[in-house]
């Protein structure tokens, strides 16, 4: 019977100490994965072909997923978690610091995916609920707001954070989807009440209620995105953790009592500019209602006199990707001809990466319609950001 020897046991000893992202790098000589192309650069050698075929997975996921019925406006307050679990250092350099960062590029992705949407802050700590910024189409504003109010200090309160957002979605109008997301780091919360009565508030107003949890599950957070018909996810690693804020940012599906089709009265505004010592009406800004002259400073809004959603013409047509998706791609077939520049970059395509050898990170593929070859990170920027095809979009001008 074997039995561990002294060297075995403080080994072990050695890995349960260890922070999740140094286990994370424990088995990895990253060092060896590199070689130098013809060209004298560095490129990985190992795990690129498992990358891509997740990342076109995913694109035909979203293609599969085109008939479901999404909204083009959503209503979204983002939940906070600022009590003293956010500095535990499990994380690089601390949590605070790898959640702040991943914030920034939520915001920035949720108005991409989202151009007639709007978003809004509130954080919780020492037990208390704080707005920091109101429902706005700007993300530099989240982003400057959530920069200067970074300390973290006492417990959270899921009763009150859902209670603030709860009383500013409730005079929404339907049209939209009303949802909140918890960003939770800690494993306690400190309400003043019953945090079941807010819940049921919630749900009862038609609010979606999802949370992404940093530490561990929480009863009470998985019971309130259930009850809410949100979604619930725990992260194991920073990169989980990003994968979890980014899946919220394009649109849920809707429930069956949303789907029902509804006309919106939408205004586009024109851009003039205020003259010094001018009256006006409204918050100030450079755009004009067109229904009642009043003034606002950014786009998409709410007029403050009116009440006329405001929208520019760009925002229309952007959200319209998420209706018609540009189909998947398919890879090369072995031994087909394929052409030698990416018609996207020009770049040049290496005849191995169409041979399936799994060291190159071009590796072409084919649109089915116009028949032109594009190499993977053109194939992936096509899906993920322009959602257009080059080739078709150049054959439907010829």
């Amino acid at each position: 019977m074997y039995e561990p020897d002294d060297d075995d046991l403080a080994a072990e000893e050695q890995a349960r100490s260890l922070r999740a992202w140094e286990k994370h790098y424990q088995d990895e000589n990253t060092w060896e994965d590199l070689e130098e192309d013809e060209s004298g650069r560095l490129r990985m050698t190992t795990g690129e072909k498992g990358y891509r075929q997740k990342r076109r997975l995913e694109i035909a996921q979203v293609v599969a997923n085109s008939h479901v019925c999404k909204g083009m406006i959503r209503f979204l307050y983002v939940v906070l978690d600022l009590s003293h679990a956010v500095n535990e250092e499990d994380m690089r350099p601390s949590r605070l610091a790898v959640i702040s960062a991943l914030m920034y590029k939520f915001f920035r992705e949720y108005f991409s995916q989202n151009p007639l949407s709007q978003l809004g802050l509130v954080v919780t700590r020492n037990g208390i609920a704080e707005r920091l910024t109101e429902l706005s189409g700007n993300p530099e504003t989240h982003i400057a707001a959530l920069k200067e109010n970074l300390d973290a200090a006492g417990d959270m309160s899921i009763q009150n954070s859902l209670e603030l957002a709860n009383i500013s979605l409730a005079q929404l109008p339907l049209y939209g989807s009303r949802e909140v997301l918890f960003v939770v780091s800690g494993l306690s919360t400190c309400d003043p009440g019953n945090v079941h009565t807010a819940i049921a508030a919630a749900k009862s107003a038609k609010v979606r209620v999802s949370v992404v949890s940093v530490a561990a599950e929480m009863h009470v957070c998985r019971r309130m995105s259930e009850e809410t018909g949100g979604m619930f996810g725990v992260s194991t690693s920073q990169h989980h953790l990003e994968e979890l804020l980014l899946g919220h940012a394009p649109p849920p599906p809707l429930n069956e009592e949303a789907t029902k089709a509804s006309l919106v009265h939408m205004g586009f505004p024109k851009k003039r500019a205020l003259e010094q010592g001018a009256f006006f009406s409204g918050r100030g800004g450079e755009y004009v209602c067109p229904r009642c002259s009043s003034r606002v400073e950014e786009l998409p809004s709410q007029c403050t006199v009116c009440s006329l959603t405001l929208v520019s013409s760009p925002h229309l047509a952007r959200s319209y990707h998420h209706l018609f998706p540009v189909a998947p791609f398919k890879d090369v077939e072995e031994g087909g001809r394929i052409a030698e520049n990416c018609f996207a970059c020009r770049r040049k395509i290496d005849i191995r990466a169409s041979q399936g050898h799994d060291n190159d990170d071009q590796a072409p593929s084919v649109c089915g319609k116009c028949q032109q070859v594009f190499c993977f990170p053109c194939d992936a920027y096509i899906h993920e950001r322009l959602h257009n095809c080059p080739g078709c979009e150049n054959a439907s001008f010829k």
